[in-house]
C-alpha cells in the first residue's frame, strides 16, 4: 500500500508530506520512504493560524480554517506529486495529523463540562473530496477516549522502527515542542517511557522573530544563540516550571509554552537587562537542560548507549552542542538518517504508518506514552471515490 503522510507541527513552518510504501510480512511492517518534501505556509496564514490557537478565537474563524487548510492540504499534496512525476493514481491512502490548535490533556476538574480535548484542524472530508482519495485522520480523540492524553502518538511507530536487540535507545525529536522515547533493547523487562519534555524550538524561534521583527522564523545553525550568554541564574528559574516536574505520562503545547509564555519570558529577560541575543541563548539552553536532565534519567535503568536525533532541532548545532556537553561522553549521538529516514520527514512519514495501520484496522498506540487505558485502533475515515 502507498501512503501519504500528512504533518503541520507546533512550528508552524509548514505542511510536510511523506509518500511512503507498506507491506506487512510475518507480523513485521515492512517500509520504503519513496518522497519527502515541506510546502512552506505564507506568512499571513501562520499569523491567521497563530490567532486561532487565542483562547478568545472566535468560533467561526475555527470553523472556516478548518475546511480551508483543507483544501490547501489537498491543492499541495497534487502539486506536489506531480512535481515528484508519482501519479495520483498510485496512491491508496492519505493519512493526515492536521494542524493542532488546541491541546488541552488536563482540565481542572471543577469545570463540570470540561473533558480532557484536542483539536486539530485541516478537514479530512475536504481532502477526499478534492483528491477522490480515502483519507484517515482525527488520530488523538481516540486515545483521549480511552483514558490518554492523546499524545505523544510518535513513540508507538519508534519501537516498530528503532527499537534494537543490543541496547537501550532514546529518540529524541525536537520539533516546536521536544518528545522521547525510551527505548529498552528487545526483550528487556523495563518498560517502553515515551513524553514530552517541554519546548523544543517554540520559544527560541518566537524570540527570533521578535528579534527580528518577524522577518525570520528561526534561529539558522543557532548562529544568534551562539553570539549570545545564558543567564543560568534566569535558568534555574525557567526550569522551575510546574511542567518539568510533573510525572509522565505527559504532554504540552502552545497552551503552556506559547504566546503566554513567550510575553512573560521576554518581559523577564528585559528586566535582568538582557541582550535579544542573550534571551535566545537561555532559551536555547532551556530547551537543551530539560531534555538532558530527562534523558539522564533513564541511561543506566534502559542501558541508553544511543540518542537519535529528529525534528528541525537537529539542524541547530548551538541547541545540540548545548544538550551533549550535559550528558556523558560515551552516549552516542545520530540522527534518523543513519538509519534510513530522513529526520525531517520522520514525523509525516509516522503518521503515514499510523494511518496504514488503521486502515487494516491494528492498533497503532502506545499506552505506555500516553497513558491510556488500553491500545486502540485511532484513526476517522473519510472514503474516497
Amino acid at each position: 500500500m502507498r501512503v501519504c503522510g500528512l504533518m503541520s507541527g507546533t512550528s508552524l513552518d509548514g505542511l510536510d508530506i511523506a509518500v511512503a510504501d507498506f507491506s506487512y510480512d510475518e507480523g513485521k511492517v515492512r517500509h520504503e520512504l519513496v518522497h519527502f518534501v515541506t510546502v512552506p505556509y505564507e506568512d499571513e496564514l501562520k499569523k491567521e493560524l497563530h490567532k486561532l490557537m487565542d483562547l478568545a478565537a472566535p468560533l467561526h474563524l475555527v470553523s472556516s480554517m478548518n475546511m480551508f487548510l483543507g483544501e490547501i492540504y489537498a491543492n499541495s499534496l497534487i502539486e506536489v506529486l506531480q512535481v515528484a512525476g508519482i501519479g495520483m493514481e498510485t496512491i491508496d491512502l492519505i493519512s493526515s495529523h492536521g494542524q493542532t490548535i488546541w491541546h488541552e490533556p488536563e482540565v481542572e476538574p471543577n469545570r463540570s463540562y470540561a473533558r480532557p480535548n484536542t483539536m486539530q484542524i485541516g478537514d479530512i472530508a475536504v481532502l477526499a473530496e478534492r483528491t477522490g482519495k480515502t483519507v484517515i485522520g482525527d488520530f488523538r480523540t481516540r486515545d483521549m477516549a480511552a483514558g490518554g492524553q492523546g499524545a505523544p502518538l510518535v513513540p508507538f511507530a519508534d519501537q516498530v522502527l528503532f527499537q534494537s536487540e543490543t541496547s537501550g535507545r532514546i529518540l529524541l525529536n525536537i520539533g516546536g515542542i521536544a518528545n522521547l522515547t525510551v527505548l529498552p533493547r528487545v526483550g528487556s523487562e523495563q518498560s517502553i517511557v515515551a513524553y514530552d519534555t517541554g519546548p523544543g524550538n517554540m520559544v527560541i524561534d518566537a524570540c527570533v522573530a521578535k528579534l527580528t521583527g518577524g522577518q525570520k522564523s528561526f534561529d539558522k545553525d543557532g548562529e544568534l544563540a551562539k553570539g549570545g550568554t545564558v543567564d543560568n541564574e534566569w535558568l534555574d528559574h525557567l526550569v522551575s516550571h510546574d511542567y518539568f516536574a510533573a510525572p509522565a505520562p505527559k504532554s504540552t503545547g502552545r497552551e503552556l509554552f506559547g504566546a503566554a509564555f513567550f510575553k512573560t519570558f521576554w518581559a523577564e529577560g528585559d528586566e535582568r537587562g538582557q541582550s535579544a541575543t542573550d534571551k535566545i541563548a537561555t532559551a536555547t539552553m532551556l530547551t537543551a537542560k530539560t531534555i538532558a536532565t530527562e534523558i539522564q534519567r533513564y541511561i543506566q535503568s534502559h542501558d541508553v548507549k544511543e540518542v537519535i536525533v529528529s525534528g528541525g532541532g537537529v539542524h541547530n548545532r548551538t541547541l545540540l552542542g548545548f544538550l551533549k556537553a550535559q550528558l556523558p561522553d560515551d552516549l552516542k549521538f545520530m540522527t534518523t538518517d543513519d538509519l534510513g529516514i530522513d529526520a525531517d520527514a520522520k514525523e509525516a512519514f509516522v503518521f503515514a504508518l499510523l494511518g496504514y495501520l488503521g486502515i487494516h484496522k491494528m492498533p497503532n498506540s502506545l499506552p505506555a506514552a500516553t497513558g491510556a487505558e488500553r491500545a486502540t485502533i485511532m484513526g476517522k475515515i473519510a472514503w474516497g471515490l
